[in-house]
């Protein structure tokens, strides 16, 4: 009975031991809870053949000798609600870790969501904003257009009407065609500059202002 009472007091010894160890090395848990439980298991086993063992003793020693197993036991249970709490504090523990953790993914996520959401956005409104430069350079052009139609026709009737007021008036060949050759070269000058307007639109806003002023410029120093 002495030698197994030594025996599961070094078990008690020996698990309290890894009730440290499980402090400091929080890592292997598992492992250490688990040896821990076999050493509990062990003591209660061991604690029961020392119950047999104590009613075999002299009836003067009997008392003696189950307050020692008692102890025993009670050191063992104390041992396994240690144990239970410290499996409690950890899963406790790593839940709220996992909870914080799914918080943070969630919040991160919510962020980029917003994120995402200015952005298409922003672009929605830069396209709308293109939209509606593009339709005002549009209507720009279409009147510049009309416009540049509208004098063509002002500046041909005009030279028609020159070139009649000419002919009455016995003008020489050579000064008719010098008209002439003017009106055609006007023609040419309206119809290359409604191309290159067409093309400035396409390339942007800004050219086709500098493009239609200095065409201006020009058509007026032709006229």
């Amino acid at each position: 009975m002495e030698t197994l009472y030594h025996q599961t007091n070094q078990l008690l010894q020996e698990t309290t031991d890894l009730f440290n160890k499980l402090e400091r090395d929080p890592a292997n848990h598992q492992q250490i809870e688990n040896a821990i439980q076999s050493k509990i298991n062990t003591v209660n086993a061991n604690c029961e053949k020392l119950d047999i063992y104590v009613f075999k003793t002299p009836i003067n020693q009997r008392s003696m000798a189950k307050m020692r197993v008692d102890q025993l036991k009670y050191d063992n249970k104390h041992i396994q609600a240690s144990l239970i709490n410290a499996q409690n504090k950890r899963q406790k523990r790593e839940q709220e870790l996992a909870e914080r953790e799914q918080l943070l993914n969630r919040r991160l996520g919510h962020d980029h969501t917003e994120i995402n959401v200015d952005y298409l956005a922003q672009e929605q409104a830069s396209l709308q904003n293109s939209h509606r430069h593009v339709d005002d350079m549009w209507h720009t052009g279409t009147n510049i257009l009309n416009t540049l139609k509208y004098n063509r026709d002002t500046i041909k009737s005009a030279h028609r009407r020159i070139i009649d007021w000419a002919n009455t008036r016995g003008w020489s060949n050579a000064t008719i065609s010098l008209i002439e050759r003017r009106v055609s070269q006007d023609k040419y000058i309206w119809l290359g500059g409604m191309i290159f307007t067409w093309g400035c639109y396409r390339s942007g806003g800004y050219i086709l202002d500098v493009a239609f002023g200095a065409y201006l410029e020009i058509l007026v120093l032709c006229i």
